[in-house]
């Protein structure tokens, strides 16, 4: 039999990989050849193999057991990986920390005091979603692979996860997408449609290079189908694979299919092209129809003729919110009563433990919880605060400790009077209300870590990384039960050291990690990119 000639790579990876897998073979009792050019010798199956004298080599022989080959190298190639994955992450951190070196030398050097009103690297970023230049436009309807259909589930800004994910989906699939089905069926029973909230005409022109999308099917088409458009749900952030797998063969197959509780259903990270596609839909796209943009920017023009700069805080303790998490204000039994009985609406919720959920940080702050920490952080008792809520649960209360923090307090019910009523009895109509307040405020804060909170944050890193502040509830739990237990210098400067990685800085989350739609990563540029597209003219998409 012929001799089989095997060289080692010549990297230093591969030869420590090698030597440590021959040092535990050796203490095992077996022999492996310590030379890195050398033949292997033909031998029956199971019977190893030995070595020839090779280039200089000396020829090792030994009656020790002659170790597999493929034992050997198997084993090499595991710890080849280990290896290459540990120095992997080390060189990540390693980039990331010369990165962050980078930004702050840029201002000067980092002095460790936080501008609470605004960051001072936001200018150094812009948002970034152009087409790649292999992204081809969008095909003509009748050359798509069918009509997609979607049903999106839960309020406003979880259907508008729905939304983006649904254009992006159509994409995958070469499929002509139907203007979606917004959720007239969650608990804000809002019968809202798509073209009562977002404008729809520029939402269908905005995206027409991506995607072609039409109002509803055309009725020859839907009287030539044998049967009506199919119904499924996906899983939970399904893959693109999974859609090309599973989901288009039915399309092809029935020409219209709808997918039903639309949320959340597409992966969280995408190749980069779906990711800018994603954020073209969220931040260009989706514009709110202009009843609502007009009031909206009202109140931001109240507002801003009270002051200069204002804070807004969206606060969720709708008794809804507190039911789902599972948590307990010091309400005693009647609260125990009330949330307990909203919480059997969602049948699959496990028992919880309110001081676990506490501890883990999976309470949204009361209120007055959301004062003390801004109040904490530097802004004084004269800074203007908008709160954006629904029916806050205790009612005015729950809210009195708050409005003695901070005297200046407003909601859209007062800066709107009259002009409200219209959009009273839509829950969804409101929230895009406050939606547009919150984007335009100089400060967004937080006491949850819900979908509007991560949708407006991810739009606000887009759009300039304006300041937005997020509770680090887990360390601020505890430190809220022991307040009383140390002075006010203490406990603010405790929030202060708690809140650090949690104030909306640019480099707070490394690129690819968190959610997407709060950390947008693949959409934001460093202005030393050099590139030349901008976040601030829609019309460079178009």
């Amino acid at each position: 039999m012929k001799n089989r000639r095997f060289s080692f790579p010549k990297n230093h990876a591969f030869r420590f990989s090698f030597l440590l897998i021959a040092m535990l073979l050796k203490k095992l009792g077996f022999f492996v050849p310590f030379s890195w050019d050398y033949e292997i010798l033909g031998r029956e199956e199971g019977m190893g193999f030995g070595m020839e004298k090779k280039s200089g080599s000396v020829l090792l022989a030994s009656r020790k057991r002659w170790a597999p080959r493929s034992v050997v190298l198997g084993m090499t190639l595991f710890a080849l990986g280990l290896i290459s994955l540990f120095t992997g992450h080390v060189v990540s951190d390693i980039e990331w920390t010369r990165l962050q070196k980078a930004w702050r030398s840029r201002k000067g050097g980092y002095s460790g005091v936080v501008d609470i009103w605004k960051s001072e690297f936001s200018n150094l970023y812009y948002g970034c979603c152009g087409r790649g230049p292999h992204f081809h436009s969008a095909v003509p309807e009748r050359k798509s692979n069918g009509y997609l259909l979607i049903a999106t589930s839960g309020g406003l800004n979880q259907q508008r996860t729905g939304i983006t994910d649904a254009v992006v989906v159509a994409r995958i699939l070469n499929a002509t997408l139907v203007v979606p089905e917004l959720d007239h069926h969650s608990f804000w029973k809002d019968n809202s449609d798509f073209v009562n909230i977002f404008d729809v005409d520029w939402f269908m022109s905005f995206l027409s290079k991506d995607v072609k999308i039409v109002k509803r099917i055309p009725d020859k088409v839907m009287r030539s189908m044998e049967k009506p458009p199919y119904t499924m749900r996906v899983p939970r952030k399904s893959t693109p694979e999974y859609y090309l797998d599973e989901v288009l063969p039915i399309l092809l197959r029935r020409r219209a299919l709808q997918l039903t509780k639309f949320d959340y259903r597409l992966a969280n990270w995408l190749d980069e092209d779906l990711q800018k596609l994603r954020c073209r839909v969220n931040y260009h796209a989706l514009r709110f129809t202009r009843p609502i943009e007009t009031l909206g920017q009202k109140l931001i023009t109240t507002m801003r003729s009270m002051t200069s700069r204002f804070i807004a805080v969206h606060l969720r303790f709708e008794p809804d919110m507190l039911a789902f998490s599972g948590c307990y204000y010091g309400g005693g039994e009647k609260e125990r009563n009330e949330l307990g009985a909203i919480r059997k609406r969602w049948e699959t919720l496990p028992d919880l433990i309110p001081e676990d959920e506490r501890s883990r940080g999976r309470c949204p702050l009361t209120p007055h919880e959301v004062g003390l920490m801004l109040r904490a952080l530097g802004f004084g008792n004269d800074s203007y605060l908008y709160v954006a809520s629904g029916d806050i649960y205790g009612g005015g209360k729950t809210l009195q400790p708050l409005k003695d923090l901070f005297p200046n307090f407003y909601t859209k019910e007062m800066l709107a009077g009259d002009d409200l009523k219209p959009f009273l009895p839509f829950a969804s109509r409101l929230a895009a209300i406050d939606y547009i307040v919150c984007d335009e405020s100089d400060v967004f804060v937080t006491n949850n870590n819900g979908n509007m909170a991560k949708i407006l944050a991810g739009r606000r890193r887009y759009m300039g990384h304006k300041r937005t502040i997020r509770p680090n509830s887990k360390k601020l739990s505890s430190l809220f039960k022991g307040r009383n237990k140390m002075n006010p210098e203490t406990f603010a400067k405790k929030v202060k050291s708690y809140q650090k990685g949690f104030m909306g800085e640019p480099d707070e989350m490394r690129p690819g990690r968190g959610d997407f739609h709060e950390f947008p990563s693949s959409c934001i540029c460093r202005k030393s990119d050099n590139r030349n597209e901008s976040s601030d003219n829609p019309k460079k998409l178009l």
